[in-house]
């Protein structure tokens, strides 16, 4: 008898990345692309001076978190992005927790990113082309002070 492939285990294959939900604090938005989800930490190199080996040790000193980006197709009548952008005043902006699940076939969470305090730092409006054939996509980066990962 043929395997039907019903005995298969779920861990068999990895998620497929194209199905995912964006939360700004409570509101869902639609996003064609989310980039940047990534932390770092930045090496420290030490060498005392009396060490028989001549390099230096690496120790892990801060982490840093990069910029995430989020393209949209550009719709009728809404500035999200730019209401946002336009209440930076002095070092103050409204920061807000953005929340990226990436979901399963039945739409229920499997990994979640949280950026904290995140706030806008660039937007890109859509490039305009007479003989285009495209959607009109703008682009948001967004500053985050910390990067949490948890699986569902």
């Amino acid at each position: 008898m043929a395997d039907d492939g019903s005995k298969q285990s779920t861990n068999v294959w990895p998620l497929p990345k194209f199905y995912f939900q964006v939360k700004w604090d409570a509101n869902v938005m639609s996003f064609e692309e989310v980039s940047g989800l990534d932390i770092e930490a930045q090496p420290i190199e030490y060498r005392h001076g009396d060490s028989p080996v001549f390099s230096s040790l690496k120790m892990p000193g801060l982490k840093k978190h990069g910029n995430v980006t989020m393209k949209k197709g550009v719709f009728k009548a809404d500035n999200k992005f730019w209401d946002w952008f336009n209440q930076i005043k002095m070092n103050t902006i409204k920061r807000v927790p953005v929340t990226i699940s990436l979901l399963d076939e039945e739409g229920k969470p499997t990994m979640v990113w949280t950026l904290s305090n995140a706030w806008p730092t660039k937007i890109t409006g859509t490039d305009l082309k007479a003989e285009g054939n495209e959607v009109a996509v703008e682009t948001i980066e967004i500053a985050h002070e910390g990067l949490t990962i948890a699986n569902a």
